[in-house]
């Protein structure tokens, strides 16, 4: 998350700075939605952290310099915020 930027926008726990730009990403696993419009799916998470243009082109959110692997790996970390 660090890495990749997230926390320019977002909060989240352990993540420096905390953006408050976009949502706050403290109960990321317990959301339906995705983006507030998408199946809460680890596959469609993956590629939108990746690429959220492509999936809500009028999105805040530019598209991330990951790949594949580092965007599976930011999906598994946003599903541990906030578990029941």
């Amino acid at each position: 998350m660090n890495g990749a930027g997230c926390g320019s926008c977002h909060s989240a726990p352990g993540v420096w700075p905390e953006g408050e730009v976009g949502p706050s990403l403290d109960s990321f696993a317990q959301q339906t939605l995705i983006a507030g419009r998408l199946p809460n799916r680890a596959d469609i998470l993956a590629d939108y952290v990746r690429n959220a243009p492509k999936y809500v082109p009028q999105s805040g959110m530019p598209a991330m310099p990951l790949t594949e692997e580092e965007a599976r790996d930011v999906a598994a970390y946003l599903y541990t915020l906030g578990r029941r």
